[in-house]
């Protein structure tokens, strides 16, 4: 049957309040520099006081809806599945995302409930990017919350791994799976962080073989979740967990693994100066492309295209849509 939306996507909903800081600004604030770091509201709004001097922008934010987002400025279709409050920012947040070409589905939590999660994204001059997180009403996400009905007009699902730290998202990721698979959807999986395969390792090396078929990673979480250092190793042991697997490898472009074989994808050289949002732009390029019927080496070269194109900017997303690029930037 004809599918509605290339992805239905479940993530955090999380505004996003970008500020580009000198380094000494991360150690002041006692900061894991690059990293990040959850948060409960008094030390965000300290670390936000510290920032009074600072320029700052708004964006709707979380890792998978800026993924949505880069489905939509190529051209693609989407909708989210994330959790927002019933005040300004979470106003804000449905706004945005509709603006951004993404259907926002996720009924808001009375205004009496947790605030919108918000996370300050604090970029250092060497494009380094460190993250302090409020979750808010994000995580009261409920696996009630998936709309069966979009998920089953989608061709794929994708999943953040973040959502794996609270019982609710944790069980709203194995709804979007179970019903994935009853519908006849391609599952997507990210791993998210470094900090989260600490956590469960041994419960994302359960979940991959058993949901997922495309698979994204970097480097640094490749190596944790295999425990091998060698990136080509870490590909062959991924790649016989899950169909298809996207290792990115910062400038070094990204490791395909399809059928057991792994492709290195070179990137695109540029001067970077912000990497928020480079993984996200990524995997929103590649799940485009495969939407679309591209080749895995296709979508990957694309992902690279987007993410390059974004580390070359300040915030996560880009200002316009690349959909005229698709072809120039594809073609073998």
């Amino acid at each position: 049957m004809d599918k509605k939306f290339d992805v239905f996507g479940v993530g955090n909903a999380i505004v996003d309040l970008l500020a580009m800081v000198p380094d000494e600004f991360i150690s002041l604030q006692d900061l894991q520099r690059g990293g990040m770091t959850l948060m409960d509201t008094d030390r965000q709004a300290g670390i936000l006081h510290n920032l009074a001097d600072h320029r700052m922008e708004l964006a709707s934010g979380g890792s998978a809806a800026n993924t949505m987002v880069a489905i939509a400025q190529s051209g693609g279709t989407g909708v989210y599945c994330g959790k927002v409050a019933h005040d300004t920012h979470g106003e804000f947040y449905r706004q945005d995302m509709e603006k951004a070409g993404i259907k926002f589905d996720v009924a808001m939590a009375p205004e009496s409930a947790n605030p919108t999660g918000t996370c300050v994204v604090l970029t250092t001059p060497d494009a380094e990017r460190t993250m302090c997180t409020h979750l808010g009403v994000s995580t009261s996400l409920t696996k009630d919350d998936i709309n069966v009905e979009h998920l089953a007009a989608s061709k794929f699902s994708y999943i953040e791994g973040y959502l794996w730290d609270a019982e609710g998202p944790r069980a709203a990721c194995v709804e979007t799976f179970e019903q994935s698979k009853k519908h006849g959807l391609i599952t997507a999986f990210t791993v998210s962080d470094p900090f989260l395969v600490d956590r469960y390792q041994k419960q994302f090396l359960e979940i991959i073989p058993q949901y997922c078929d495309v698979l994204f990673c970097n480097a640094d979480e490749a190596r944790q979740l295999c425990e091998v250092d060698d990136l080509d190793q870490c590909g062959e042991k991924l790649g016989s967990m899950a169909d298809t697997v996207f290792l990115t490898d910062g400038p070094n472009g990204c490791l395909v693994v399809f059928n057991g074989k792994v492709t290195r994808v070179p990137g695109f050289q540029v001067g970077a100066i912000d990497t928020v949002g480079a993984g996200d732009a990524f995997a929103g390029g590649v799940l485009f492309g495969l939407a679309r019927c591209m080749g895995a080496v296709q979508a990957a070269r694309w992902g690279n295209y987007l993410a390059s194109r974004v580390v070359s900017i300040v915030g996560p997303r880009l200002p316009e849509s690349m959909a005229d690029m698709v072809d120039e930037v594809t073609v073998v």
